[in-house]
């Protein structure tokens, strides 16, 4: 290979539509491929495009060699499953599998290879839109899910990537992007080393562990250097502490923003502190094709490092069996849901639903109730899809709309329906025929929340409330003195505001994809009995935030009695709900952890030994039902200070009434330990006491003691 065509398997060029400032084009795409100057092609798919795009690099260019095709599918190609954020809060990593293994078979159909998911970036901050895309709060629940979905889009087996059902995965966004000050996208981190390893890495290593093809660079900067210039976390940490083998990718033109960051004087710059970074392929933007070979040739960039990014590209192209088969079989394609497919969506959908409060047994609804309004700006919409959704998709296959889903599960119910107020919430004429709607119906469904166009990315917001005048409409339903439930759709926590009290019931939905209306209907008639939690803090009001869980305690804990102590004079202590917090239509009853030793060395821990926690749950009600048991550990002394509890533990148990189960864990030393604030990495088991609690949500207050010597 030249130099030129070695550059060129560096580039990635965009095709159809933008996901970013600028882009390709066709034309710029087709003439790289003729020229062997082009190694991927993103947001294409379609057997016939893929196919005929792929002929020019195949059959047109010198070496022939074949492309490789890249599409943001985050929880769906033409099935759209629930938003990642949901998925977490089912506590279970069998339902982000499905999605990977539902969204792989689509998309591969489709020419498409590569998937930019799933995303780990653990983050404190709800005001970030990207909070959408990820698994909320958590490192530990985040890097079980990151896990489970790798091994899901990718397969394992003789065949692996080769799989016609199967996608390259890619971690994302590699590093620490959750830090965003003020949740403000793409804005700067500034992070300790310790910090960034006991919070922000876990995840990765999870992802690297499962064997994911590919990780994507972040936009931040971390600590001061960018992510794609970022020669610490992308090769010390990633490639030679880590062992990484699989290509890094970066960002949409992330390698030209390293100009704007103040890191680079200009292209040749910037495509020289990437590539010596770590960075193995450029997206969207050229600067390592426009520069690469001069900066080969004065030596700035070895060519080692050429060899080993092309490499990396090639590999992959090689597992994923396209030199081999490089054309898609058109006759195959996938081109809408199968009933399959909608089937586990609309499963998916309810299993993700957290229910937050269920005063006087409001739900669920009878199937007797003989009149129900159906009421707010998201009722009748059949955009609940959530962000990061095909705009193909989202034309072709909008979510079932909640009224729809309510007549059908009430089919002998009179069903009055008015919107109330618009999605903004900016007009209010409609809340009066809202209101005579309720007042008709012996019950009301107000269906709330945020238009999925302001979560994701670039959708921070300062004000995390319901948008507009929602609220009033609430208020309003609550005014007539009828029954109701709220209904959240949304695709971040919300603070909930002063009409909580008023709302007898409050479903958390938040964006869940086709088949909304339908996994709605079934939570709220009893078809399903919610078991979510949430995986992630809602706050009480913006300025509380940051209120995570696992925070750290500080010199002067929160003390109602003393006002010399971390706390805000005009709020309650903590959150309005807690991570790990979800009500159901029956009670469980979790008992104390038992450890099978109390003590423990270090040392023994080191060799691979572990401790056994085990806990008795029964389900104490009258319906049969979901609880998820929860592992949380607290160091209560080192040498460098740990939050106050850390999940290390979770299952999601079905229990019929009246029956009991033993949930057994394993702790270990990676449950344990820490990373301490040492550049090169240093994990450390010190003796101390360790606090080992058990319970339904990072609340839990039973608890063991562990002696670590």
């Amino acid at each position: 290979m030249s130099v030129e065509e070695k550059l060129g398997q560096l580039q990635q060029l965009p095709w159809a539509y933008d996901t970013g400032p600028g882009g390709g084009g066709t034309k710029e795409v087709e003439d790289a491929a003729r020229a062997g100057r082009l190694g991927s092609v993103l947001n294409i798919y379609g057997a016939e495009s893929s196919n005929a795009v792929q002929k020019i690099a195949v059959e047109e260019s010198r070496l022939g060699i074949p492309l490789l095709f890249g599409l943001d599918v985050i929880h769906g190609l033409w099935t759209t499953f629930p938003i990642p954020l949901a998925q977490a809060s089912t506590f279970d990593p069998a339902v982000t599998e499905r999605d990977a293994e539902i969204s792989a078979a689509e998309a591969r159909s489709n020419g498409v290879h590569w998937t930019f998911a799933p995303m780990m970036d653990v983050t404190h901050e709800p005001r970030w839109g990207r909070i959408a895309e990820g698994c909320g709060e958590d490192p530990y629940l985040t890097s079980v899910f990151a896990a489970a979905k790798v091994r899901a889009y990718q397969g394992g087996g003789t065949d692996g990537l080769r799989g016609r059902n199967r996608l390259a995965a890619c971690a994302k966004h590699f590093v620490a992007y959750g830090g965003a000050e003020g949740g403000r996208d793409y804005n700067t981190v500034d992070v300790s080393e310790a910090r960034l390893r006991n919070l922000y890495l876990p995840p990765f290593k999870a992802a690297v562990d499962a064997g994911v093809a590919t990780v994507m660079a972040s936009f931040n900067t971390i600590s001061g250097v960018p992510a794609h210039g970022n020669t610490h976390t992308l090769t010390e940490i990633l490639k030679e502490e880590w062992g990484y083998a699989g290509m890094v990718v970066s960002d949409w033109t992330g390698v030209q923003e390293l100009i704007a960051h103040g890191f680079a004087e200009d292209g040749a710059d910037a495509a020289r502190l990437s590539l010596n970074a770590g960075v193995d392929m450029e997206m969207s933007s050229t600067n390592v094709t426009r520069y690469g070979k001069a900066l080969v040739r004065s030596g700035k960039v070895g060519l080692a490092r050429l060899d080993d990014a092309v490499s990396r590209v090639l590999r992959l192209k090689f597992s994923l069996g396209l030199f081999d088969e490089p054309y898609v079989d058109e006759s195959a394609e996938i081109r809408e849901p199968s009933k399959k497919a909608r089937t586990a969506a609309r499963e998916t959908g309810a299993r993700s639903m957290v229910l937050l409060r269920n005063e006087r047994r409001t739900l669920p609804l009878g199937r007797s109730v003989s009149s129900i309004a159906v009421v707010g700006p998201f009722a009748d919409s059949g955009d609940l899809l959530g962000t990061w959704v095909l705009p193909a998709a989202r034309e072709r296959f909008p979510s079932v709309r909640v009224l729809d889903a309510v007549r059908a599960a009430a089919p002998g119910a009179k069903i009055g329906h008015a919107r109330g107020v618009d999605p903004e919430g900016t007009d209010t004429s409609g809340i009066p025929e809202a209101v005579a709607a309720v007042r008709a119906a012996e019950v009301a469904v107000v269906v709330v929340g945020e238009p999925p166009a302001l979560s994701g990315e670039a959708a921070a917001r300062s004000d995390i409330g319901l948008p507009g005048a929602q609220e009033k409409l609430i208020a309003a339903v609550a005014d007539t003195g009828k029954p109701f439930v709220v209904v959240l759709v949304n695709g971040r926590p919300l603070t909930i505001g002063d009409w909580l009290d008023r709302a007898p019931a409050v479903l958390e939905a938040w964006h869940p994809g086709i088949e909304a209306g339908n996994a709605i209907a079934d939570v709220l008639f009893g078809k399903v009995n919610p078991g979510g939690k949430l995986p992630v803090s809602f706050p009480r009001v913006a300025g509380q935030i940051p209120v995570h869980y696992n925070h750290e305690n500080t010199g002067r804990p929160y003390d109602p009695d003393n006002k010399y102590t971390s706390k805000y004079l005009d709020l309650p202590h903590g959150p309005q709900f807690a991570f790990g917090h979800g009500l159901s239509y029956t009670t469980f009853e979790i008992g104390e952890p038992r450890l099978s030793t109390t003590r423990i060395a270090a040392e023994a821990l080191e060799r691979g030994d572990t401790v056994e926690v085990s806990v008795s749950v029964r389900n104490t009600g009258d319906r049969e039902g979901d609880e998820v048991v929860q592992l949380y550990v607290h160091d209560r002394a080192a040498s460098v200070v740990q939050p106050v509890r850390r999940l290390r533990g979770f299952r999601r148990v079905a229990l019929a009434a009246g029956r009991s189960r033993t949930v057994r864990f394993r702790i270990g030393a990676e449950d344990l330990g820490f990373w301490t604030n040492d550049p090169d990495g240093t994990y450390r088991i010190e003796p101390g006491t360790i606090d080992v609690y058990v319970g339904n949500s990072s609340r839990a207050t039973a608890k063991s003691t562990l002696m670590l010597t």
